[in-house]
This record gives structure tokens, C-alpha cells and sequence, in this order.
């Protein structure tokens, strides 16, 4: 018997900051536009769908999962079984598609300087296995190399299933929502700022949540 202990690491998850709109030159435009002051130029819904289109994909989240999972297998009419256990870590990211954002999706008051964005539902990506830092605990007098081969597909399977399954609990998918619209308001603010828009307010949800008070 293998007697290696297993540690299965807590999940963890991190938001992904997302990539800055506008650059450093961006920011001294901005710069330029404080000391001087020129009028708003432009349709400042073209401006948000111009930003958006700089990446299709925005990926605002990830979560690093460790499923724990195992398989058993009998042979010799059932006279010898083997068990193995394993621990194998997990990535799975959370992405918005940014190609979907349309005119529809936005509504801009220049009253108040207001940016309504309306998100598509979050995307997860398939869990990303990283089965050279997997560990593993067999069981059985005698496990075989082609045994040892078919546990450990099965339980590569099971994982990337189980790990998928734990990516989309309301806990992990509230968090990256949250991530996700920071990092859109975060970033839509600043070419609408360069754009000569001024300090606006971006309140962002996603497709069947409330709008946020006005």
C-alpha cells in the first residue's frame, strides 16, 4: 500500500485585474484635458463600444479549486482490488464576451453624466487540470502499471467534473460577478474621462439583475 498522506489545498480564488484601457500615454491625454479643458467630443456610447472592442474576450476572475475524488477497480474475479485516491488541483476562469456589447446594452443620461452598461451572463471556462501537482494514494496488494493507468483516467475525469461543478456555486459566481463589474467601471470611466466627459458615473449589471438606483 501506498501510505502517501494526501493535503488537499482550500480553494482559492483571485480576481484578475483587467488590462487598462488607456495606457500611459492615455493618462496624459487626461492630464491635458484637466489643465485645458476642451468640450466632450464625440458619442460617448461609441466611445464605450470602441473600448470594449479592444479585446473580445475579458477574463475577471479565478478561482483555484482542489478536487478530491477517487475510483476503485477489482480483478481476478474481484479476488484483487485497488483504490486510489486523488488530490488535483484546478484552475477555472470566468470571462464576459465583450463581442456581445451593444448599443442595446448601454444607455448614457448627459444630465447626470450617467453610463448604464448591461452585462451578458458570465462564461466559465473548462477546468484547467494540473495533474503534475496532483497527489495520489493507492490501495491494493497489487496494483498493476495498466491498473494504476485506468484509476488514474477515471479520476482525471471525475475531476475536471467535480471541479466544474464547485467553480459554479453561488459563492464563487457572486464573487466573480463583483470582480466584473469593478472592472468594468473601473476601466469605462477612464476613456469617457479622456474623451472629455468628465468625473461619470458607470453603473453596471448583468442580463436579469435590477438597474442600480439612479
Amino acid at each position: 500500500m501506498d501510505e502517501t498522506r494526501l493535503t488537499p489545498a482550500p480553494a482559492r480564488f483571485s480576481a484578475l485585474p483587467w488590462l487598462l484601457f488607456i495606457i500611459a500615454a492615455a493618462l496624459a491625454a487626461w492630464g491635458l484635458w484637466r489643465a485645458y479643458g476642451p468640450e466632450p467630443a464625440g458619442d460617448p456610447l461609441a466611445t464605450t463600444l470602441t473600448a470594449f472592442e479592444r479585446q473580445n474576450k475579458l477574463t475577471v476572475f479565478s478561482a483555484q479549486l482542489s478536487p478530491v475524488v477517487s475510483n476503485d477497480e477489482e480483478s481476478l474475479f474481484g479476488m484483487l482490488k485497488s483504490r486510489q485516491v486523488a488530490v488535483i488541483p484546478a484552475r477555472v476562469d470566468y470571462t464576459i464576451d465583450l463581442s456581445a456589447m451593444t448599443r442595446d446594452r448601454l444607455e448614457w443620461n448627459a444630465q447626470t453624466k450617467r453610463l448604464d452598461v448591461r452585462l451578458p451572463p458570465l462564461m466559465l471556462s473548462r477546468p484547467n487540470l494540473d495533474e503534475a501537482r496532483a497527489q495520489y494514494l493507492r490501495e491494493g496488494v497489487w496494483i498493476t502499471r495498466t491498473t494504476q493507468e485506468k484509476l488514474a483516467r477515471a479520476n482525471t475525469q471525475l475531476a475536471e467534473r467535480q471541479a466544474a461543478t464547485q467553480a459554479a456555486n453561488p459563492v464563487l459566481m457572486n464573487l466573480a460577478r463583483t470582480a466584473a463589474r469593478d472592472a468594468i467601471r473601473q476601466n469605462l470611466s477612464i476613456p469617457l474621462q479622456v474623451a472629455g466627459y468628465g468625473d461619470v458615473t458607470v453603473a453596471v449589471r448583468f442580463d436579469g439583475e435590477a438597474a442600480p438606483p439612479r
